[in-house]
Formats: structure tokens, sequence, C-alpha cells
């Protein structure tokens, strides 16, 4: 597949994966993207996944036409983009190996007894690479979401192969919305990292930028403010869309019987979009997902031995884990003899910055009785405010 007449995809779909980094559902498989650039001399960008060597250097034979790559540029050294190395270098024993110091270290780490000494060319950020008339600028960007990673920018393309930025989950050959998927894999994978987003953000403000071809996902050439302006968004942990999450663990049936008399008062107060996740069967990631998206949370839990039911526990792990902040919350507890969940929930969450706890606790003592579907009336009209 050609992006231009000399980028080509050289990439591989996968659709025999369950569990993308061994905890992301993917029901649309996963794409593990690489590139070629032709030119005066070849590079290709980065390598994808073990189980699809053979069918990535298949790719590339095909790609090249007669022609043998000089360099293989490692962006990312997270192993369904770096597994390939040794296979490369041993395909292609005269191509040279890009990448920067922490690179060569962490090949170091991953591949034993491989000696690719005379090979390395180590670049320093900001240092660029001529393979003819495409000069290739290698723009550091640690932290997003590995300490290695670097990104490239093809001065003569316009072309910013951006590593796992702007990468979504999902095969190439599925039909689905970017924005969803996107978001899912953001806040999953990269969401602790706001602030390092954000620094390359603004590396890359200054760049004349057409393509973004990122290593999992779609090409990006089309309407490019929508994504960067998605990925300002979420990286400085801003409200994307008007709406309530409500995320609810609940044991009998009674935590849940006050969540969905929640969501009904809420519609009718005219709320934009309610979400509500079961923690104990919905997917995780999406729970997350939505709560980065929308302003307000709502956290409803069962006391459980003291303390919150464990789905919960693991939710709220997950927000804090990746700096969730700039919220409003509010919260649901319930218990038949000591309701504790709340004081628990905000405790857990006293290190998020800029949130707007809403008071008072709703509290139910085992059953939703006449006076929580008053209170519950009332808290609706707070979150529609």
């Amino acid at each position: 597949m050609k992006i231009t007449e000399e980028i080509i995809y050289v990439g591989v779909d996968d659709h025999e994966i369950d569990l993308f980094e061994g905890q992301y559902y993917v029901p649309n498989g996963m794409a593990y993207n690489s590139y070629i650039i032709m030119d005066e001399k070849i590079a290709v960008m980065d390598t994808v996944d073990k189980c699809f060597g053979q069918q990535w250097l298949e790719n590339i034979y095909g790609a090249l036409g007669g022609r043998k790559p000089d360099y293989l540029i490692v962006q990312h050294m997270e192993p369904d983009h770096s597994a390939n190395i040794r296979s490369f270098i041993e395909t292609y024993p005269e191509a040279r190996i890009v990448g920067n110091a922490k690179t060569f270290t962490m090949i170091a780490n991953f591949f034993e007894n491989m000696d690719i000494e005379s090979r390395k060319v180590v670049v320093a950020d900001g240092e660029s690479l001529s393979i003819g008339k495409h000069e290739l600028t290698f723009i550091f960007a640690p932290m997003v979401h590995w300490p290695e990673v670097m990104v490239t920018y093809d001065r003569a393309a316009k072309a910013l192969f951006s590593a796992d930025g702007f990468g979504k989950f999902g095969a190439l050959d599925t039909e689905e919305e970017w924005d969803c998927e996107a978001r899912r894999y953001y806040f999953g994978i990269v969401g602790k990292y706001g602030p390092q987003v954000q620094a390359l953000l603004g590396k890359a403000a200054g760049l004349d930028i057409e393509i973004i071809c990122p290593l999992h996902g779609p090409v990006l050439n089309e309407n490019l403010e929508h994504y960067i302006s998605l990925y300002n968004t979420w990286s400085s942990y801003g409200v994307e869309s008007d709406g309530v999450v409500i995320a609810y663990a609940s044991v009998y049936g009674n935590t849940k019987n006050a969540v969905l008399a929640l969501a009904e008062k809420l519609k009718a107060k005219g709320c934009p979009k309610v979400s509500i996740h079961d923690l104990a069967r919905d997917d995780m990631a999406e729970a997350v997902e939505d709560a980065f998206r929308y302003g307000k949370l709502v956290l409803a839990s069962t006391t459980y031995n003291g303390d919150v039911f464990p789905f919960m526990r693991e939710f709220i792990w997950h927000l804090t884990e990746r700096n969730f902040q700039k919220r409003s919350v509010a919260f649901i507890e319930n218990g038949s003899w000591a309701p504790l969940a709340a004081k628990v929930m905000k405790k857990m969450l006293e290190g998020s910055k800029e949130l707007s706890l809403i008071e008072p606790v709703e509290t139910i003592k085992s059953a939703v009785k006449q006076e929580n579907l008053e209170q519950l009336d009332t808290l609706a009209g707070e979150l529609c405010i």
C-alpha cells in the first residue's frame, strides 16, 4: 500500500490476538505498522510483532523491487514493534540500525548475543539523516510512553512517523470510528503521560505536517486538526464532551437500582449524555475512557468488608494511575450496617488534582427507599447544572 510515491506501508494486521498488552480487549484485532521510505537510500521504519515476522519480511521484499534497505530506524522498543530486529539484520546484513542511546541499551536487553556494534547509528535529539531528497529528523519523545521513544519527521513528504502517538486499537481492514478506539487506546496506554505528550505536541506544532504515520491504526492524512485537537484535550486532561458517567459495583442489585434511578432522573432533566458502567461486567478500559471523556463522574459502590467492592477499587486505581483530574465527582454508597464506601473512595482520590467533590454523599442502607429517590433527584439537579 502506497502512502505517497516514496512511502510504502509494509505492516500487518493481527486478528488472532484477544488481549492487547495482556489486558485490553481488541475485538477488531490490531495493526502493527511499518513503513519503507524509498530514495537514493532506503529506510525501513520499525518492525512488527514476533508472530508476523515472516509476513513482514515478505512485505518488505515485495516493496523493494530488488533493492536492499540501507537503514532500519527503531523509534520504539516495545516488542510489538521491535521483535524482528534480529530477523531483519540477518536478512539484510549490510543495513544499519538507527536509534538513540537508550534504544541500543534496550536492544541489548531484549536480544542476547546480537552483535550490531559496527552497524549502529546513534542519533541525538533534533539530529537529521539524509537518504536523498528525504531528510529525516529525529525528535525525542521520552515517556510517550517509554523512555527511548522518538518520532521521525520527513520534511520532503511532510510526514510525521509518530511511534505510538495517534495510535488506536483495531486492524486496518476493519471499518470503525477512529475517535472511540483511539481514545480507549490513549487513556489505557499513554494517559499517564499527559505532560510528556503535551511537550511532544509543542515540538510538533512547529512542523509542517500533512501525514501522520502511527505504529498502530490508520495513516492520517485528512482533517489533521481534529486528531491533533483531541490529543491536546486528552493530554491536558480537559473535558472532551458534556455528560455524566456513572460507574458502579453492586452485589445484590440494590446499588444498581439506585444508579438506574439516577440515570433516569438525569435524562429527564436533559443531561446530554449518561454513560453507565457495571464495573464487574463491562470492559474496564471503556469505563476509564468515558471517565476521562466526560466532565462529571458518579462513583457508586457497595461497602465490602469495611472497604469498597474490589472492582470499584480497581477502577479508581486505573483513574489515579492515569492522573485523573479536572472533574466533578459525586458518590453513592450502600451498606447494611456501616456504610463506608464513600469515605474509602474519597481517600483514594485525595491525590487527584482539581477535583470538585459534590456533596452530600448519597447513602443507601440496603435497599433504595423513597427518601433515597428524593435525594437522587436533588443529585441529578446538581449534576445537570
